[in-house]
């Protein structure tokens, strides 16, 4: 049986739908989307799925969006006397999963949370009254009656390093969040035409999955332990049944494929201290724009074996320091150090806790071992500002970009010759794109830029994906572009090529006025147009940006823009 709520002012229902015995799926429907995060660009929009198991006690697994928050609310109320709720199971903490969860417990004031370590102390700070909470890891089992007894898995890293499976013995269901999940919005509850679903589930795959392809085959393999699953119900689109062998099958060659040939990075903290879980997520987000895969490893809970296996195939080593007492995470310390190799590279941060293990004795350690620092040490020595993440957002872009450029060597020296040169005859403008939100401001030399329409007047601009700056070019922000003259450039080009140590103020020495929408205007330049990001669009290695024009200025009614001839078209 299937019920629909509706909201009249957006295009946002809820569909109810009996999955299995004494299971109800509640799946928010957001048909309109066309963003998620600055990683999507959006065909088919998306869903929340949240789902209910009523036993001798009942489970909530998951709840949805804000934006569903009188929906939602109205519906579980409908299915069930909120009072009567004994678990809320978060999978994992992203607000598109948990950010009903706060109303859900005033509703249901007796209910236990159960999560992982890292989801319950963020939650900690998402929910403002105390609640009851257990952590749950992999094998912990809760038996709620009328045969159903639920199996956690311990699933860190898909995509966050908070999340878990649960797996329901009595109906075979896995739930499993964001992993085997899509962004595709349509009233099927399962996954029933295969064509129509099929690319939005390789995208998806490829854009949050990809990237941690050793943790999702180490999730796969304990999830291959629990016994037979009929149905996957995933936390975005429609639940997998129909053809779930050959989709959790595309998982498995997709990932060890990756796993093969993946560049990666180990990132080693320790949960719970200070604000160590959200600096190495913001580092770990800066490495994995570059196609450079991230494994976490808590250092507090994780086996020695996992720490060195871990270590023994990254590239990259990067450390949270411990506090001086936890023991765990000194003797995990010390096994790194065991199998460290002087290929790799190393980076050191403090988050804050208040008791950190100095940064240089370490240091000093993985430098006589041969290691090459791959950036001075963060000490970071108050509250983490939005600069102080965007900080470590460049710090993991910069190692990132380190690490594949080797590869990328190789990949352009295997074009055809004759062919890269003919791409290279297509010339384009210089210019120089500035932004700024908040207190973050950042730039870039731009070439790939053409005007795309006339009503409303609107370009196109080419930002390829490992771009520091990409986060203040997302769907509403507003930047300007910098046209540069024929002549009169090699100064501010020069400028804003060179690679600055992260968090370096990029436009220090350059003169420049402030924008109405806020962003820096060079003072130098030819012209500007104050502008606003309209739409995005994936294309391989770059985002295409259409963006359309509020205000501009030429500042020499005589210049001529500055133009790039390329020799070859396979790199800038």
């Amino acid at each position: 049986m299937v019920a629909i709520a509706e909201s009249t002012q957006h295009r946002l229902t809820i569909q109810t739908v009996e999955i299995a015995p004494n299971t109800t799926a509640i799946r928010s429907l957001d048909w309109d989307r066309d963003r998620f995060d600055i990683e999507f660009g959006l065909q088919n929009g998306t869903t929340y799925n949240s789902y209910l198991i009523r036993g001798e006690q009942n489970v909530l697994i998951d709840t949805s969006h804000q934006k569903f928050r009188d929906l939602y609310l109205d519906t579980l109320k409908g299915l069930i006397n909120p009072k009567q709720i004994d678990y809320i199971i978060v999978s994992h903490t992203e607000p598109d999963h948990s950010g009903l969860l706060e109303d859900v417990l005033r509703l249901a004031p007796r209910a236990t949370v159960l999560a992982s370590k890292i989801a319950l102390q963020f939650l900690e700070g998402l929910v403002h009254e105390p609640f009851s909470k257990r952590i749950v890891k992999s094998g912990d089992r809760i038996n709620i009656g009328k045969g159903h007894e639920i199996e956690f898995v311990s699933a860190p890293n898909l995509h966050w390093p908070d999340t878990i499976f649960s797996y329901d013995r009595k109906t075979q269901i896995l739930y499993t969040c964001d992993a085997f999940g899509m962004h595709f919005c349509d009233h099927r509850t399962f996954d029933e035409d295969l064509e129509a679903i099929e690319a939005d589930f390789r995208f998806y795959y490829d854009c949050l999955m990809g990237p941690n392809a050793r943790s999702l085959l180490n999730a796969m393999k304990r999830m291959g332990e629990l016994g037979k699953i009929d149905i996957i119900a995933n936390g975005h689109g429609p639940l997998l049944h129909h053809h779930l062998d050959i989709l959790t099958e595309c998982y498995q060659s997709w990932s060890q494929r990756q796993a093969k040939a993946e560049t990666s990075v180990g990132l080693f903290y320790v949960s719970g201290y200070g604000y160590s879980d959200r600096l190495v997520q913001a580092i770990g987000e800066g490495i994995q724009k570059a196609g450079v895969g991230i494994e976490f490893v808590d250092l507090n809970t994780a086996e020695i074996q996992e720490i060195q296996e871990v270590a023994g195939r990254s590239s990259g080593l990067i450390i949270g320091m411990p506090p001086t007492a936890a023991v765990a995470a000194q003797a995990g310390i010390s096994s790194l150090l065991a199998v460290a190799k002087n290929k790799q590279v190393f980076g050191l941060f403090e988050s804050y806790g208040g008791d950190d293990e100095p940064i240089d004795t370490l240091r000093r350690k993985f430098i006589d071992l041969g290691l090459k620092e791959a950036f001075p040490g963060l000490r970071i020595k108050s509250s983490p500002s939005t600069s102080t993440y965007q900080l470590c957002t460049e710090v993991g872009t910069d190692l990132g970009q380190a690490l594949m450029r080797e590869r990328n060597i190789k990949q352009i020296k295997s074009l055809d010759v004759n062919m890269e040169k003919a791409l290279g005859r297509i010339s384009s403008g210089l210019y120089i794109v500035t932004a700024k939100k908040a207190d973050i401001s950042g730039a870039m030399l731009a070439s790939w830029v053409s005007q795309a329409s006339f009503q409303p007047l609107g370009f196109t601009i080419a930002v390829a994906k490992d771009r520091a700056i990409d986060h203040l070019l997302q769907v509403g922000d507003r930047f300007v572009l910098n046209v540069l003259e024929e002549g009169n450039y090699q100064e501010l080009k020069k400028h804003f090529l060179k690679r600055l140590h992260p968090g370096t103020d990029r436009f220090a020495g350059v003169k420049t006025q402030t924008a109405k929408n806020g962003s820096p205007i060079l003072t130098e330049a030819l012209a500007y147009m104050e502008c606003e990001v309209a739409s995005c669009m994936e294309c391989s290695d770059h985002w295409i940006l259409y963006c359309t024009v509020q205000d501009g200025r030429v500042s020499k009614p005589d210049g001529v823009t500055a133009v790039r001839h390329r020799k070859v078209g396979n790199y800038y």
